[in-house]
């Protein structure tokens, strides 16, 4: 019997701490993205409720049937990316964006083109656009040292040690401290807050030409560089032949039926994965999985009560939330720039998208993400064109 416990504790405590790491860092952005939007608290609630379901359920179902650590997180850049585009882009058309990226995803896990399509966009572009889409959160981290500067100062000190002794929990630890230091402080409105379960609430889709290009597009786009990509890579780098084909088909499945109660997009883990995926979890690799279906319940069961959890982040103050969410964007927008400056000839027009994108361009009614993309895309194909001689 203890032997057993031996083998199932360890990753079910992975799974748990992937979980808290998972809310405790970027989930943060997701009520940014819902604040900007203009979101009812049952609203924001619903967006809660429907991508932590889904990705618990999706994370339970992949790991029990490949037998192996499949856990699944919503899309961290993608709501990043949101946070600007439904500046200009009404929510149910954010909704039928939402749909149409799911169903893109669909079709890519049951064609198998996965690989085809990766090889069509050159890293380097991918890793501009993602690391011009996060920019601007990496710069709010420090333009609140002018806002509030005790609160803010603070909070990148202890991010620096964090990250020195416990890099893992880096984001985890500056939440603890900056929510003891806004108790001591009494700059928490705890007015509105209480236990209570959420409940989805339907928003009919609106399709547009503007939302296609200037989410759906970007949205795809973003999820797949960045979230599928390097979640396969840790998979495999910790010995599991995983088959990207049910993955895709079933988060997108899952993320098509989940997308009219709010949800942006689910997938693939990437960083909290390789809380899960490795030694640490379990020293038996068949044992692993455990720690996917124990983080599924884990998502469920905060998803339930995705009321109290967005009563609980609307208390803090904008300065705190924004502070945060830079803090723990700053490792994905350094590896993003790194991978878009490694290759020389792509290097320029990787910059291109990355500056592009960072500018937010808007023309024609369409985002910056879009024309980022396009304009980093031409420079590519100009640049790295060769004529034919003869």
């Amino acid at each position: 019997m203890d032997k057993k416990v031996s083998n199932i504790l360890p990753p079910i405590i992975a799974g748990l701490i992937s979980v808290i790491v998972n809310y405790g860092g970027t989930f943060i952005l997701i009520f940014q993205a819902a604040k900007i939007a203009g979101l009812s608290p049952e609203q924001t609630a619903s967006w809660v409720w429907s991508i932590s379901i889904g990705v618990g359920i999706t994370g339970i179902l992949l790991s029990w049937h490949t037998k192996e650590p499949i856990i699944t997180a919503w899309s961290t850049p993608a709501a990043a990316f949101l946070i600007t585009a439904l500046v200009t882009i009404p929510y149910n058309e954010a909704i039928g964006a939402y749909l149409l990226s799911a169903l893109a995803f669909i079709i890519l896990g049951v064609t198998g083109y996965f690989e085809k399509l990766i090889k069509l966009i050159p890293i380097s572009i991918a890793s501009g656009l993602l690391a011009g889409i996060l920019l601007q959160f990496g710069i709010s981290a420090f333009l609140n040292m002018t806002i509030d500067p005790l609160l803010a100062v603070s909070m990148f000190f202890v991010y620096l040690l964090a990250k020195k002794f416990s890099a893992r929990y880096a984001i985890v630890n500056v939440l603890i401290f900056g929510f003891i230091f806004l108790l001591l402080q009494s700059q928490i409105d705890f007015t509105n807050f209480e236990l209570k379960l959420a409940f989805p609430i339907f928003t009919e889709p609106a399709f547009s030409l503007n939302a296609t290009l200037s989410v759906a597009l970007p949205l795809f786009l973003i999820t797949l560089t960045g979230q599928y990509m390097p979640g396969l890579l840790i998979l495999k780098n910790d010995g599991f032949k995983t088959n990207a084909k049910p993955i895709l088909a079933i988060t997108g499945l899952g993320s098509l039926l989940m997308a009219p109660f709010g949800s942006h997009a689910f997938n693939l883990a990437a960083i909290t994965a390789a809380i899960c995926t490795g030694k640490e979890s379990c020293e038996n690799p068949s044992k692993r999985y455990i720690a996917g279906i124990a983080a599924g319940i884990f998502y469920i069961i905060v998803g339930i009560f995705g009321v109290t959890l967005a009563a609980l982040f609307s208390a803090f103050p904008t300065a705190f939330i924004s502070t945060l969410a830079g803090l723990a964007l700053i490792s994905t927008i350094a590896g993003s720039l790194s991978n878009a400056i490694s290759d020389s000839s792509t290097r320029e027009a990787a910059m291109i998208t990355f500056l592009a994108t960072a500018a937010n361009i808007n023309m024609f009614g369409i985002g910056g993400a879009f024309w980022g993309l396009v304009l980093g895309l031409i420079a590519y194909f100009v640049l790295n064109y060769k004529l034919k001689k003869g």
